[in-house]
């Protein structure tokens, strides 16, 4: 990592009043509070106190959810009014479960991985009481899932594949296109979870033919809580009716009609009054991820993350990521025999990272970090680890 390469660009550290707390490399967790977003927010509460009901309702916030969405599915590879900002990432998730009848029907096959969130495994456990027959592609390692393993599980049964695109636990990045194609082969859908994706690695909804991307905003592409999305392939669009529903996803929703008619596209999978505090604060982090670029941010990453795991080597430390760089995200897991207390150490020495049991420490620098931050801190927890 020459000093050179690290300043080929404004990465707008003046931007996140965090930074000047310590080296940030949590941004698969929580990225930093953009200084501009306690602007938004108190933009947010200014408009509400002046608002009346008409033109809050049917303009102002009404709009915002459209431009918030339009901003996010390009990020996405998206087109326009392919994505529908939700609450978040679970019931994104929900939203898509509840467009299948799993009882009905012998397709009734979920494809997961051993590798996918949590949250995401709650969902489809309980969508089992409704018929869902969920098949866990495991891994052998922590690290991987190997790609035939998912290949193979996509089915003439199979309704929908259901992954990470990114692994919270290992950073593991799975082969979309392969896993698009086969899955159109058998007549099964996609949906891919890119929290730990979006804003740090480069997605082509559209060029994958992907039909489902969820995620949020809190992470990678610095914003707030309760900002999640759902993109929805536009021609998939008018073909699912969600049970799990509201107002918003009426046609006429201030017809305040009895009997439901989905809206066409993409608000069809809405639910009821959206998250207008949640929208503002996301707005000054896309405007920072929209001026530096995705192009560049990725390119950065690869860059920093390839550093960081042959580091690693060279010190003999268990990496719980994958060596290759078109198979991992935006952060590097080190294996560590007791991750709290390392974690306790690094932020006594102001180098904030998180862990995860059975992983070790996470760690993600982003475009704000330099070069030399990222050599820091390295080279301070190589000193913490020699003195455990």
């Amino acid at each position: 990592m020459s000093a050179a390469t690290s300043s080929i660009f404004n990465r707008r550290r003046e931007e996140f009043p965090t930074l000047t707390s310590g080296i940030h490399l949590l941004s698969h967790s929580l990225g930093p509070v953009p200084r501009k977003a306690r602007e938004a927010m108190i933009a947010y509460t200014d408009a509400w106190e002046h608002h009346t009901s008409e033109d809050a309702w049917a303009t102002s916030w009404w709009e915002l959810s459209e431009k918030v969405g339009d901003r996010l599915a390009a990020l996405l590879g998206g087109a326009r009014s392919s994505v529908q900002v939700q609450p978040n990432a679970s019931i994104a998730l929900s939203v898509v479960a509840s467009c299948f009848d799993f009882g009905a029907s012998k397709r009734n096959k979920v494809v997961t991985t051993a590798l996918d969130f949590p949250s995401m495994g709650y969902v489809w456990e309980a969508q089992q009481r409704l018929g869902a027959r969920v098949e866990v592609v495991p891994t052998d390692d922590g690290i991987v899932v190997p790609l035939e393993r998912i290949l193979e599980a996509i089915d003439e049964t199979a309704c929908l594949v259901a992954l990470s695109h990114t692994s919270y636990r290992s950073s593991y990045r799975v082969n979309a296109r392969a896993i698009v194609e086969r899955a159109r082969e058998v007549g099964a859908l996609v949906l891919l979870d890119t929290y730990q994706s979006a804003g740090v690695v480069e997605l082509k909804a559209a060029e994958w033919g992907v039909d489902f991307l969820i995620g949020g905003t809190i992470k990678w592409l610095c914003g707030g809580p309760a900002c999640g999305y759902l993109y929805v392939r536009p021609a998939l669009q008018n073909e699912l009716q969600p049970r799990l529903t509201g107002w918003v996803a009426h046609a006429e929703p201030f017809a305040f009609a009895r009997e439901m008619q989905y809206a066409r596209g993409v608000r069809r999978f809405a639910q009821g009054t959206p998250n207008i505090p949640g929208l503002h604060s996301c707005l000054a982090g896309l405007d920072i991820i929209e001026e530096v670029g995705l192009e560049t941010i990725a390119q950065e990453s690869r860059r920093r993350t390839a550093w960081m795991v042959e580091f690693a080597l060279e010190q003999g430390w268990r990496l719980s990521s994958p060596r290759e760089i078109e198979g991992r995200g935006g952060s590097v897991m080190i294996g560590v025999d007791d991750a709290p207390r390392m974690v306790a150490r690094l932020a006594e020495r102001k180098v904030f990272v998180d862990w995860r049991p059975q992983v070790g420490l996470r760690i993600s620098p982003h475009f704000f970090n330099t070069d030399e931050e990222v050599r820091e801190a390295m080279q301070i927890l190589k000193e913490v680890m020699s003195n455990e």
